[in-house]
C-alpha cells in the first residue's frame, strides 16, 4: 500500500478506496499517469486508518466495503476536525434512486456510478481540487530574487 509518484511537492494524494483489487490498480494506474500521488485501501477500516495516516488531498470512495462500508466511514471522515475538509467522491455501481442523496446526505463531495470514464473521473477530481483550492484562498506567491 505505498503511496506512487515521485514528485510529492506538486501532485495531489488521492486515497483510493475500493475492495476490488482489480478497481484500485485500474484507477490508481490511471490517476498516477494523470499526475497524481495514489494511495489504496482495500477496507472501510483501512480507508479510515490511511486518511488519518496520510491527510489526502481527495479521497475516492467506493461506497460498498467490508468492515465498514463507504457511507459510514464518509460519516466518520467528515466528523473529524483533521479530515472533515478532505473532498470525498463517492464512486459505486450503487445506481438506484436516492443513492446519490444518501451519499451526499453522508458527506460525499460528489457521486459517479461506475463504471466510469477514467478521463470524467479526473476532471471531477481536478474540479473539486480546484474548488478546494479557492476555499483555503490564494496560495502565497514566491518571492523573487533579482
Amino acid at each position: 500500500m505505498e503511496v506512487k509518484c515521485d514528485d510529492s511537492t506538486f501532485s495531489p494524494l488521492v486515497l483510493v478506496v475500493d475492495d476490488f483489487q482489480d478497481n484500485r490498480e485500474m484507477f490508481a494506474e490511471y490517476l498516477s499517469f494523470s499526475g497524481f500521488r495514489v494511495a489504496e485501501a482495500a477496507t472501510g477500516r483501512e480507508a479510515l486508518d490511511r486518511a488519518f495516516e496520510l491527510i489526502p488531498d481527495l479521497i475516492l470512495m467506493d461506497l460498498s466495503l467490508p468492515e465498514i462500508d463507504g457511507w459510514e466511514a464518509t460519516r466518520h471522515l467528515k466528523s473529524d476536525p483533521r479530515t472533515k475538509r478532505i473532498p470525498i467522491v463517492a464512486l459505486t455501481g450503487h445506481t438506484l434512486a436516492g443513492h446519490s442523496r444518501e451519499a451526499k446526505d453522508a458527506g460525499c463531495d460528489a457521486f459517479l456510478t461506475k463504471p466510469c470514464l477514467p478521463d470524467t473521473l479526473v476532471l471531477e477530481i481536478r474540479r473539486l481540487l480546484s474548488r478546494e483550492g479557492d476555499a483555503r484562498g490564494p496560495s502565497p506567491q514566491p518571492e523573487r530574487t533579482t
